[in-house]
């Protein structure tokens, strides 16, 4: 591969875990435009270009784009965001990927990996969940994303671009979001109980997800830049676990140490799926990738980076939105 790297949303969640990684490699340049990233995710990474600009402007990312060897796209806009604003959702993780592909196409990159969701199959109808299982989105942010990976698949199969197309499952880890409608589970729990009081749980807590620690999930995206047959592939990437809502409000509260807390219920939330879990085999057998850190541990390592970090639980907790999909401002 040539150029420089590219992570376009790469002082995000999951995109700062990646640039993190690829920068003990080389140089990694960054377009974000810190609408839910945050500089200080990169502080401390030697190497890093930051750009502060949109995908959505195509002087943005032709600039961005220049020079670089592999793209990896993960600039997004969140489930619980578009419930509030859907066609601002769209925008970004549909257009916002069109336009990064052409702009990748007209430089001739070396490959583009992009990374979209597993909220575009919905809820299981069998499981585990295969990249055949059939995409049934619940949510805008779902169907947003599942147009955006279509675009990558057509420009693969049109204008021969190299790409690859990942779903991770739900990531969770260091720099995670627990703040407004970026809000994820984990984190929000975690705020609450730091805070001496009870995980809010939707519903009945019998939904189930599978929980990826975010820098297994980096892992998996690095390896797709460089796996010779992952190109033109849609691969899941997620644990094979799968853990009720409810298990995991009682795992969080003890990695808090506050295995006293008990949920306090709530409605369901709109648009919510139901059961999700992962098969990951095919990442195996065309990435090498296999999840390492089992989610106790990533929890204990959780909670060990924020008491490292400092973190004001207090001030976190001002930043939480229980009815985080509802329309502020």
């Amino acid at each position: 591969m040539t150029g420089v790297a590219l992570v376009v949303g790469g002082a995000g969640f999951i995109g700062s875990a990646l640039v993190r990684l690829l920068a003990t490699r080389g140089p990694v340049r960054v377009l974000d435009d810190l609408s839910t990233g945050r500089r200080e995710h990169l502080d401390g990474v030697a190497g890093v270009d930051l750009r502060v600009g949109s995908m959505l402007d195509p002087a943005d990312v032709a600039a961005a784009v220049d020079g670089a060897g592999v793209v990896f796209s993960l600039a997004c806009l969140g489930v619980r965001h578009s419930l509030a604003r859907p066609v601002e959702n769209h925008e970004v993780n549909a257009t916002g990927v069109l336009r990064l592909l052409e702009a990748a196409r007209r430089a001739g990159v070396d490959r583009l990996v992009h990374t979209s969701t597993s909220e575009v199959y919905g809820t299981a109808q069998r499981v585990p969940m295969d990249e055949d299982h059939p995409p049934w989105p619940h949510t805008v942010y779902g169907g947003s994303k599942l147009c955006g990976e279509a675009h990558v698949r057509a420009y693969h199969r049109t204008y021969g671009l190299p790409t690859v197309v990942l779903r991770p499952f739900n990531a969770y880890g260091p720099r995670s979001h627990h703040e407004g409608d970026s809000g994820e589970v984990i984190p929000k729990f975690l705020v609450r109980a730091r805070n001496g009081l009870p995980p809010i749980v939707f519903g009945d807590g019998s939904q189930t997800r599978d929980f990826t620690y975010v820098e297994d999930t980096a892992h998996a995206i690095a390896a797709a830049a460089t796996a010779p047959g992952a190109v033109g592939a849609t691969l899941n990437v997620g644990s094979g676990t799968e853990v009720s809502v409810l298990d995991l409000a009682a795992r969080v509260t003890a990695a808090a140490g506050r295995p006293d807390l008990r949920p306090d219920f709530a409605p369901p939330r709109p648009g919510d799926v139901l059961r999700l879990v992962a098969d990951s085999s095919a990442a195996t057998r065309l990435l090498g990738w296999r999840p390492t850190v089992g989610l106790d541990e990533g929890l204990a390592r959780l909670v060990a980076w924020h008491r490292d970090a400092g973190t004001d639980w207090a001030a976190a907790l001002t930043e939480d939105r229980a009815r985080n999909w509802e329309l502020v401002g």
